[in-house]
């Protein structure tokens, strides 16, 4: 009788992908359950099975589940973002927020908020078109016979710093119109609700199926422009679309979630130690890690310090910062 040759990587990766889905659904039933009002498990069962117009419906219902679903489309999009501009770029440097990219949708997604206050629901749109100029003008600074990393990083750095200068304008300007992006720049989901899961659920659904799809063409722009075309790759047409795309997962989360930085720098590398390179495992691990990470800082966040909320954009930004100089200090050594 044959033997049947067992994959030991394969059954590490589905080992993994059972583990970060039962960890994804962990982290969403602590969000729900945590907080000033704790719940028990029979009371979110409750809430779905026999709604009824009482305190607990309404925490859980209107409060909690709203929110703890916007932080997890927003960790999916970030670290999908920081998977396929780290692909593009070939430079595990590269995320929405370090390349200027999130800095664009910042400040194009507050001018809305801010000067024209009844159009929120064209935010999404217009941190889009913000993501996508930054992108560009990134692009274009750091473009020298291709796309050289160090200039690509340093023209990031310095788009955000412009784009950050314009925001603190909009702020000093507008001084009794900014109460309500506050907590928006510092990167956090108080006081989300449905609609904000209405706002961003469209983008992500876009943004999500791009990206599964996509991976063929980010595992052969690992191998080299030349090796890409070779294999029948339109390289600059797939870089633009990939860049695109990129842009309008990173847009449609600082819509919603704000200036929530080094999710889509840390969160791939992660899912690269776990499960490799291979961009058709690698996107689906970042994904749900990225979902499940925020979920559970945000619920740290804003339990750890009870009845005082941080938002968990500061606290993502000290686990982050740390990573990021790890990272710096791998490649100088390299």
């Amino acid at each position: 009788m044959r033997e049947v040759a067992i994959d030991p990587r394969g059954t590490w990766r589905t080992g993994i992908s059972i583990t970060g889905l039962v960890a994804l659904v962990a982290a969403l039933l602590w969000g729900i359950r945590v907080g000033a009002v704790p719940f028990s498990a029979y009371d979110i069962w409750n809430v779905f099975i026999a709604p009824a117009s009482n305190e607990a419906y309404q925490i859980i219902y209107n409060i909690r589940v709203p929110r703890v679903l916007v932080g997890a489309l927003t960790g999916i999009n970030l670290a999908l973002a920081g998977c396929i501009l780290q692909g593009v770029l070939r430079n595990p440097l590269a995320d929405p927020g370090i390349i200027g990219v999130s800095a664009g949708a910042g400040l194009a997604a507050m001018s809305v908020m801010i000067l024209w206050p009844g159009l929120m629901a064209l935010v999404p749109a217009a941190a889009f078109i913000g993501a996508l100029l930054a992108a560009g003008i990134v692009f274009l600074l750091s473009w020298d016979r291709g796309i050289q990393p160090l200039r690509l990083i340093l023209a990031g750095v310095a788009l955000a710093a412009f784009f950050g200068g314009g925001m603190s304008a909009l702020m000093v300007f507008h001084s009794d119109k900014v109460q309500g992006t506050v907590n928006w720049m510092a990167g956090g989901f108080q006081g989300r609700s449905w609609n904000h899961v209405q706002m961003i659920l469209p983008y992500s659904l876009i943004g999500v199926l791009g990206a599964m799809l996509s991976y063929r063409y980010l595992n052969a722009l690992q191998l080299g422009d030349e090796v890409a075309k070779g294999l029948g790759i339109r390289v600059e047409k797939a870089r633009f679309f990939l860049v695109v795309l990129a842009a309008l997962l990173a847009a449609s989360a600082v819509s919603v979630a704000g200036l929530l930085g080094f999710v889509g720098l840390i969160i791939p590398h992660i899912a690269r130690m776990l499960v490799g390179s291979d961009f058709e495992y690698l996107m689906p691990c970042a994904a749900v890690l990225g979902a499940t990470i925020v979920v559970a800082a945000d619920t740290v966040a804003r339990t750890i310090f009870s009845p005082v909320e941080v938002p968990v954009g500061i606290f993502m930004a000290f686990l982050g910062a740390p990573f990021f100089i790890y990272l710096l200090r791998k490649g100088m050594q390299r």
